[in-house]
């Protein structure tokens, strides 16, 4: 987490002076449209539309594809649950599936899960790690489907040379408290779709028809919700927009050097699917049992080294997500997709033992957080705290 500090001060002190705090009806081009419009070219799309949050982004990518009642979206099981609340909200089924030891969407299983009302695929960029997207393009491409890069953990990440939200058919990122950038809450939707676009910027602002906007798009209005973003959390993310992208640069070298030599030590370091365009927010490890894991993390914590358990997390694990599970969505029955007709027969059985890989592997694999701004002598401590506790006798 980066806090804030006398740049984004300065900023919200500019935007409040100026009296321009909505995104419409400014003087000049407002704040928001220069960070959407700059958010767009650091990505690489065309199109980026701020919201209030990384799950408005995500409900708005949904309601931009079209999905809605009969469709199905496949989900990991390791994801905060906004993931699967968001082709919720807009009606849809969310279909949960594995993850694989990067803890990451599985392709395979992903095909697996595919059926005839399968629309889309939100891998998640879990961790700022990012998702094996040849894999899961690939079967998006062989079923025709349509990708939502869920990047609220991984801001300004990549694979393999590219941004991650610019690979699938729309990214949604999120700047909230926790988040690598933040502006204390607020999110984006990427693209390079027009219409998709478009109809998400219905989607995000019910009174959308009275602003004004730089088009008139031909296509039908529809009401939608109220996520509108505004200049003072724009002028926020246009400073730290400049700054992210040396945070991440810092964090992933020392994350590599970390990973380098722990391997060298025999330390079982989790797979990666890029490692030079990881965010460096984490360190994972994994263990042959769960016992092995907690004998770890009680060793390390003796140490003064507080590392953690995915699996602990709770609204990161599919099987806490009671509502969900219970299908208890919506203010009443007459708005709850598990009773709409459209959805009868959708694969929406859950239970909370249903993904026992992801469960295991959640179960066996250390976290240390990390930051951008390690020593090398702190380096040299965490190499020589995990390894000292890796390799100590297992006790009975």
């Amino acid at each position: 987490m980066i806090r804030i500090g006398p740049q984004e001060i300065a900023a919200l002190t500019r935007v409040i002076e100026s009296g321009d705090l909505f995104r419409y009806h400014a003087s000049t081009v407002t704040e928001t449209e220069q960070f959407e419009a700059e958010w767009s070219a650091k990505i690489g799309v065309q199109h980026t539309l701020a919201v209030t949050s990384g799950t408005a982004a995500l409900v708005c990518a949904c309601a931009g594809l079209g999905i809605g009642p009969g469709d199905e979206v496949i989900v990991p099981g390791y994801t905060f649950i906004a993931t699967a609340i968001a082709p919720l909200i807009c009606g849809a089924i969310p279909v949960l599936a594995e993850v694989n030891d990067s803890l990451l969407l599985d392709p395979d299983d992903v095909a697996r899960r595919i059926s005839p009302r399968t629309k889309a695929i939100i891998p998640v960029h879990m961790q700022g790690m990012p998702c094996d997207m040849d894999g899961i393009m690939a079967v998006a491409r062989r079923h025709k489907l349509l990708v939502i890069e869920d990047a609220c953990q991984a801001d300004a990440g990549s694979f393999r040379g590219q941004r991650l939200g610019a690979i699938g058919h729309a990214g949604a990122f999120s700047f909230n408290f926790y988040k690598l950038m933040t502006c204390g809450e607020g999110g984006a939707l990427t693209t390079n779709d027009y219409d998709l676009f478009v109809r998400a910027r219905m989607m995000h602002d019910g009174g959308s028809a009275f602003w004004p906007t730089k088009d008139q798009p031909d296509l039908p209005l529809f009401i939608g919700s109220e996520f509108r973003f505004h200049n003072l959390l724009a002028a926020m993310l246009r400073v730290q927009m400049t700054q992210v992208d040396g945070w991440i640069a810092s964090g992933r070298a020392s994350k590599q050097r970390l990973v380098a030599a722990l391997r060298a030590a025999g330390v079982r370091v989790m797979p990666s699917n890029d490692l030079d365009g990881d965010c460096g927010l984490v360190l994972g490890w994994q263990y042959d049992t769960e016992a092995e894991t907690l004998q770890c993390q009680r060793a390390l914590a003796q140490r003064e080294l507080n590392c953690w358990r995915p699996y602990d997390t709770g609204r990161h694990v599919y099987c806490n997500w009671t509502p969900i599970l219970e299908h208890r969505v919506g203010h009443c029955d007459a708005v709850n997709p598990y009773l709409h007709p459209a959805n009868q027969g959708a694969q929406m059985a859950y239970d909370p033992d249903m993904l026992p890989v992801t469960l295991d592997l959640l179960k066996r694999t250390l976290f240390l957080s990390l930051t951008p701004f390690l020593s090398e002598a702190e380096e040299g401590q965490i190499i020589d705290n995990i390894t000292a506790a890796a390799n100590q006798p297992t006790s009975a």
